[in-house]
């Protein structure tokens, strides 16, 4: 049995990030276990890979969402990353903050040291920004570079005017002073490469020789004494078998993100004492916020057809294609460097509101049944939006207690009426997008849902027709103070009532951030490395 310091399940994006701060001290020993492959595959690193990752099961969980009444009866597909670098390996590499309210409300829930003047060192820190930089906000130094897109469509440049037209302004930063606005998506990619955590913190950590990294490492249980977790055990590519054991010195911390920490920590006895009775789990900690709390946001997809320009639709097809595929191995330009959406807003659903309340996004190409992953041949172009912080709260919980069965993921989208006024509002407006003066030229028709589609109740229903997941879970090892009930961790992401072991990734965010969430995650980790090697925190640069 091997021992090291520190033992993280699950190398995605945080298991990334803490593994390469911890190891910062070469006295401490760290060993990481990730369920799936090495990020070898060359689709993870080409951008527009996405496309081939979305399904490819041998680098993605492929997880299945419970029907519901607001999707129709539909279960919607929630892709997971199961690589190196995790969700970061396959999302779609977007880099978006959130607002400074967010991380505000996280301190204000009883959260010490998470409001926003806390957290934004840890942003700066990590980031090499390329563009836009202002150094109140933005870091320059850190190994995640963070580009601005430098492929312009005309599409593109008449939506962001059209946007202007009905009186949302240009944002030439929205990581910065303030989101709200309309301006180019920033992401994750240099020199048309993808940067996951994997690229940019997991692999030049895994020089040191204080970091063991092992892939097709399926953790299957939780060792303890008493209340102290001791280490792991986990099957080589998930295979039956005894396994294999790993001891933690100090602690084990799971970073399996939103779906498997929970999961992992349910399977150990640690949760609702119903739930773990339901499934002959002897109860370890009764813990009930664990796996509760579950946070998504939900977008339904307007998407228009196109005419007198070429849009990525046509360009992702036959001879058009070829010629991208030699411009990108040529260049590492063209549209194989992009991320799926190119145009961020951020706006209001009604007047009078402090802060936005709805994300849309455009790009110029549509997809099969406004599916991501499967673009149409038909030219067309898309706007989704989405209620940035939703009430309404769904689970995860276990299914049986055999661990290679995947959890029961039910996010129970718009189940709160607040969501759906919010929803609605996000639809009219993304109506009004497509139909401004300046993408008059290029409008056609609107394809889905319709121009015969117009009352509230119509337009509900086209969200529960198609609408799906934007891929940001949170919330189901909730941070809080001990008055939470809900809560199962602290503000040092310990487990409550547990030793040895702690949760460090989005499952542990109080609430939903108005943001993608691999941004956030990243910062999590690099802040959980100092409280864990007890370093102070960086110092607070806004007062």
């Amino acid at each position: 049995m091997d021992t090291f310091d520190y033992v993280i399940v699950g190398a995605g994006s945080a298991g990334c990030v803490l593994a390469a701060k911890l190891s910062e001290d070469p006295s401490i020993s760290v060993c990481v276990l990730e369920a799936g492959p090495s990020d070898w595959h060359p689709f993870i690193h080409i951008p527009a890979g996405f496309i081939k990752t979305f399904y490819n099961r041998r680098l993605n969980w492929g997880y299945s969402m419970e029907p519901s009444e607001w999707t129709g009866g539909r279960r919607v597909y929630a892709p997971r990353g199961k690589t190196l670098g995790g969700s970061s390996s396959i999302n779609g590499h977007i880099y978006n903050r959130g607002q400074r309210l967010d991380y505000e409300t996280w301190a204000q829930f009883g959260n010490r040291g998470w409001g926003y003047a806390d957290v934004l060192p840890y942003f700066r820190d990590m980031e090499n920004r390329i563009g836009t930089a202002d150094a109140t906000y933005r870091g320059q130094d850190g190994a995640l570079t963070v580009t601005d897109i430098d492929w312009k469509h005309p599409l593109c440049e008449a939506f962001i005017e059209g946007a202007e037209t009905l009186g949302i302004p240009r944002n030439p930063d929205y990581n910065g002073a303030i989101q709200e606005g309309i301006s180019y998506a920033q992401r994750t990619i240099q020199h048309g490469r993808r940067v996951s955590a994997a690229t940019a913190f997991l692999r030049p950590a895994m020089q040191r020789p204080n970091v063991s990294v092992r892939t097709l490492a399926h953790v299957v249980s939780l060792q303890f004494d008493g209340k102290r977790a001791t280490g792991v055990r986990y099957r080589k590519g998930g295979k039956g078998g005894p396994g294999i054991e790993v001891s933690a010195r100090r602690e084990v911390i799971l970073c399996g993100g939103t779906y498997n920490s929970p999961q992992m920590l349910q399977l150990a006895g640690i949760g609702a004492p119903a739930l773990l009775a339901k499934h002959g789990i002897p109860v370890r900690h009764a813990l009930a916020g664990v796996g509760e709390n579950l946070k998504d946001h939900y977008a339904p997809r307007f998407v228009a057809r196109v005419k007198n320009i070429a849009t990525i639709n046509q360009l992702a097809h036959g001879l058009p294609l070829a010629r991208e595929i030699a411009k990108y191995f040529t260049t590492r330009k063209g549209i194989l460097s992009l991320s799926p959406t190119l145009i961020y807003c951020f706006w209001h659903s009604e007047p009078g509101l402090a802060s936005s309340d709805l994300q849309l996004t455009f790009t110029p190409a549509s997809y099969k049944e406004g599916v991501q992953g499967q673009l149409e041949t038909e030219p067309g172009m898309t706007v989704a939006s989405w209620q940035q912080r939703p009430d309404s709260r769904g689970y995860v919980h276990i299914q049986s207690a055999d661990p290679v069965m995947p959890p029961l993921i039910q996010p129970n989208y718009l189940a709160e009426a607040s969501d759906r006024r919010v929803l609605l509002a996000g639809m009219k407006l993304a109506r009004r997008l497509l139909q401004t003066k300046p993408l008059e030229p290029y409008y056609d028709y609107e394809d889905f849902p319709g121009p015969n589609v117009t009352t509230d109740d119509e337009l509900l229903g086209a969200a529960k027709e198609r609408g799906t997941t934007t891929f940001h879970p949170s919330g189901t090892c909730r941070m809080g103070p001990a008055s939470d009930p809900q809560s199962v961790v602290d503000d040092q992401l310990r487990v409550r009532g547990m030793q040895g072991l702690r949760v460090v990734d989005a499952s542990i965010m109080p609430t939903m951030l108005s943001a993608n969430l691999n941004a956030a995650t990243l910062m999590i980790a690099a802040k959980a490395a100092d409280m864990i090697r007890g370093l102070p925190a960086k110092e607070a640069v806004l007062t």
